[in-house]
């Protein structure tokens, strides 16, 4: 028999990963979180959206930032099958779910983008301090008033006669908007060009007319900071472009299908935490003499949970079998966001039931997983962006 070929072997692994729902990648994961993570008052944390700088540096020090990064750049150069078990880990050991977002946000997208498309100078400068945690990224292209239209942006960078760039603009709902040590900003360069006269550019915060406004309260999620950003003649470098003048769509495009597709990689591990609760509860909550869970509709929601979660997980993993393979997954991208988000909100509201008026009350932290989870349907594109993606490619839209 001869040597599998690199992509042979990663295909091998990710069926693997597929075949063995406890995978010890996954299970070590999950073992170290549930010891290192979110011991804190969760509810207060929740409460006052307070985020978990403490944690952020446990997750730095396990080598959580450096996964997808290859080795020659500092990180560990995991295969695609062991960075979705490992972040399958964090959602079931760690119950705070804005942290294993804003994990996955900056893993997906700042960081994708800085080893796909960085220059050497912009990735030495950059990526060891995200990996070490000594720095946090963020990836701006939402407007006040430009969410689904993405690539028609107010935001504009005039070039000067030396080379450099001038921004102006302001960015919404970012995600560590109002931590962050660089933005990845997406501007109009040449605004006539419409989408092929958009770029990126890598802005550090602490330049003069970078403004980073103060962390919104939102309904979930509440423990990953999320601002606006705003640019007042911030002069930057011909140096901060990220790829070359113009290319921003096609860096945002490529960046957006690899952060639709797994992002719900820690989410579906918390639908697996949320499924062990709720069974739990059933087969020791005692009601007219028996548990809970022997009365048929409560196991049928139980049933409905680990349908949804079984469902979302070979969604995730299609889709890294489509990228593996080389292959356009746009299509498959959007359906395992669309999948990921409503069978994650889904099988929240089926726990918060199990759980009765218990589910309702903040004190037992239930109800929050169903706040978390109603952000999916609207973050990396909305429900009906994905379903739009998905009816072009069935020929329909």
């Amino acid at each position: 028999m001869t040597d599998l070929d690199g992509t042979d072997a990663e295909l091998l692994a990710l069926a693997h990963a597929i075949a063995e729902p406890d995978h010890p990648t996954k299970r070590a994961m999950a073992d170290w979180a549930a010891v290192s993570l979110s011991h804190h008052d969760l509810v207060a944390a929740d409460l006052e959206s307070t985020f978990a700088p403490d944690d952020w540096a446990r997750c730095a020090e396990h080598g959580v930032f450096g996964l997808a990064v290859p080795t020659e750049l500092g990180g560990q150069g995991a295969d695609l099958a062991t960075v979705l078990l490992s972040l399958e880990g964090l959602g079931v050991g760690c119950r705070d779910n804005g942290l294993t977002f804003a994990i996955c946000s900056q893993l997906l997208s700042s960081q994708e983008a800085l080893v796909k498309f960085g220059t050497s100078e912009q990735q030495q400068r950059w990526l060891r301090p995200l990996i070490e945690g000594t720095a946090l990224s963020a990836f701006a292209l939402t407007e006040p008033e430009i969410g689904s239209d993405a690539f028609n942006l107010s935001t504009r960078a005039e070039r000067r006669s030396d080379g450099s760039f001038v921004l102006n603009g302001h960015k919404a709902y970012i995600t560590f908007g109002s931590r962050c040590d660089v933005v990845i900003v997406f501007a109009s360069t040449n605004p006539a060009a419409g989408q092929w006269g958009l770029s990126a550019f890598l802005v550090p915060t602490d330049l003069d007319g970078v403004e980073r406004l103060a962390n919104k309260d939102k309904m979930g999620m509440r423990t990953t900071p999320f601002s606006d950003i705003v640019l007042s003649d911030v002069v930057v470098p011909e140096s901060s472009l990220l790829g070359r003048e113009g290319a921003g769509a096609s860096i945002f495009n490529a960046i957006i299908q690899v952060e639709r597709a797994f992002v719900f990689a820690s989410q579906i591990g918390s639908m697996e935490r949320q499924l062990s609760e709720s069974l739990d509860y059933a087969r020791t909550r005692i009601q007219g003499g028996q548990p809970i869970g022997a009365h048929q509709a409560v196991a049928h929601r139980l049933v409905d949970m680990k349908q949804q979660h079984e469902t979302a997980r070979l969604f995730l993993y299609r889709a890294a079998m489509s990228k593996t393979q080389g292959k356009d997954f746009a299509l498959t991208s959007a359906l395992a966001k669309l999948v990921g988000s409503e069978t994650g909100l889904s099988s929240s509201l089926s726990s918060a039931m199990i759980h009765g008026a218990k589910g309702y009350v903040t004190e037992f932290e239930v109800e929050r997983n169903v706040r978390d989870a109603v952000g999916g349907l609207v973050y990396s594109g909305t429900s009906d962006i994905q379903r739009n993606i998905i009816a072009r490619h069935l020929g329909v839209g």
